[in-house]
């Protein structure tokens, strides 16, 4: 299968690794923080010192390795902004390509925004089910998180593999 393939699959475990150390994080770091996962590692944006990274990543891979795996759905993911944007943006222009005239579009809008209402409703369950089957992967195997390096102020790089 796809997802298999192995630099999908490190993206797939790495990414967890980086939602759960983002609710590990969270529990003391008040403040905007975010990650950016790859095949070798992730990237964790936010005001948080290197000590604070390794026991929050040490302690997000023990956890999933321990089988915790609801900490590899986070709802600031991409997946959940990417659902909903393209649910929501999909159904109203459904409907608004029905319209022949500005005329016709006027009568259509509330119909639009009532479609992009229902497409955000949608997503809020789905955004999470998808997470959980294709852009996650809460098995993280042998994983090991080999090194985080400080890259500049409120950027830090988590090696694993």
């Amino acid at each position: 299968m796809i997802l298999d393939l192995p630099f999908i699959l490190e993206t797939r475990r790495n990414h967890a690794l980086e939602h759960a150390t983002l609710h590990m994080l969270a529990r003391s770091h008040k403040g905007n923080m975010a990650g950016h996962s790859n095949p070798t590692g992730f990237f964790l944006l936010g005001d948080f010192s290197t000590t604070d990274v390794w026991a929050n990543t040490t302690e997000a891979l023990e956890r999933l390795h321990e089988g915790e795996s609801g900490l590899a759905i986070h709802a600031g993911c991409g997946t959940n902004l990417a659902t909903t944007a393209l649910l929501a943006g999909t159904l109203s222009w459904s409907v608004l390509r029905l319209a022949k005239s500005t005329l016709t579009r006027l009568v259509l809008l509330p119909f639009a925004v009532a479609a992009a209402v229902f497409g955000v409703l949608i997503a809020r369950p789905l955004g999470p089910i998808l997470q959980q089957r294709y852009t996650t992967e809460a098995n993280l195997g042998s994983m090991q998180i080999i090194d985080i390096i400080p890259v500049r102020k409120g950027l830090h790089r988590v090696i694993t593999r």
